[in-house]
């Protein structure tokens, strides 16, 4: 009975180094919206980071891995090597992030070309909004999505989002959830890693926000803005054909009743003209 005991607790820990990835590497999901800063720890740095390699990797995309950082050097051969720099800590700092800086990060501690100790992984899904043109009177379509790597082999995002409890919606200046609900506005989620919001830009829409927002089990994660603006040409534009309206329907409303007794005027001169016409024929006639 003991041994059995014994096995089922073995069958336990092996289990559970499944689920939370290889064993022997610690791993941290962060979330973080496009444009920001981030900061991804390294749990297993030793002191003043000579030993500190980072590395990058996407396997979703099939691109291999990329070396950050190798003996707490930054390598400068890389595409974005100006928007990196390490930490005292050993941390891997990115500015500015994009949607393309989604994936894995790995760091390394090496002694004299030897490991040491445990990898500190990090996954790090970037939140980006992208919009079709902006201009008043046209319907917009804004695109919200999760940029996300899962640490499970042949898992995909939408999978991966669905069983960890993630969410994604859109939400007004006033932070209220929109939905189909208010026909002003289409949403749709193709899948759960993408999510859409489609309306008429109107005027009074210069300068709105609109956010969308991603939780973990009901706890805000991140979150990215769109701000609409409308070129002042357009506002102009839209404002100078308002006041012209305005200015025709009072011209319209004002002017009425004198063009009326202009009308009116008008036509009793050209009564009495033709009453004068008259009697001249008659007395020319009478004369001769």
């Amino acid at each position: 009975m003991a041994d059995k005991c014994h096995l089922c607790l073995l069958g336990l820990i092996f289990l559970s180094s499944l689920l939370t990835g290889l064993s022997g590497v610690d791993e941290v999901h962060m979330f973080i919206s496009s444009g920001e800063d981030v900061r991804l720890p390294c749990n297993n740095a030793l002191p003043d980071c000579k030993s500190t390699t980072w590395n990058y990797n996407n396997r979703f995309r099939d691109s291999p891995v990329v070396e950050l950082f190798a003996g707490g050097r930054k390598k400068t051969d890389t595409e974005r090597h100006e928007r990196l720099s390490l930490g005292s800590d050993c941390s891997l700092n990115i500015k500015s992030v994009t949607e393309e800086d989604w994936g894995s990060y790995i760091c390394q501690q090496y002694v004299n070309d030897q490991h040491q100790g445990t990898d500190a992984r990090v996954y790090l899904h970037v939140l980006h909004v992208s919009s079709s043109e902006i201009s008043a009177g046209r319907s917009v379509t804004l695109f919200c999505q999760l940029y996300s790597y899962s640490s499970y082999a042949r898992v995909s995002c939408d999978d991966w989002i669905r069983s960890e409890g993630i969410d994604l919606f859109w939400v007004n200046q006033a932070g209220v959830k929109l939905t189909n609900s208010d026909s002003r506005y289409q949403i749709s989620a193709p899948d759960h890693c993408i999510i859409s919001l489609n309306t008429t830009i109107l005027n009074e829409d210069h300068n709105r926000e609109w956010r969308c927002n991603i939780t973990h089990r009901d706890q805000l994660k991140t979150s990215v803005s769109y701000t609409v603006k409308i070129s002042e040409t357009e506002v102009s534009s839209a404002g100078s054909i308002f006041r012209v309206i305005v200015i025709i329907v009072e011209f319209a409303v004002f002017a009425a009743p004198t063009v009326i007794l202009l009308q009116i005027i008008c036509a009793r001169r050209a009564g009495r003209k033709n009453s004068q016409h008259r009697e001249e024929i008659v007395m020319n006639t009478v004369l001769q």
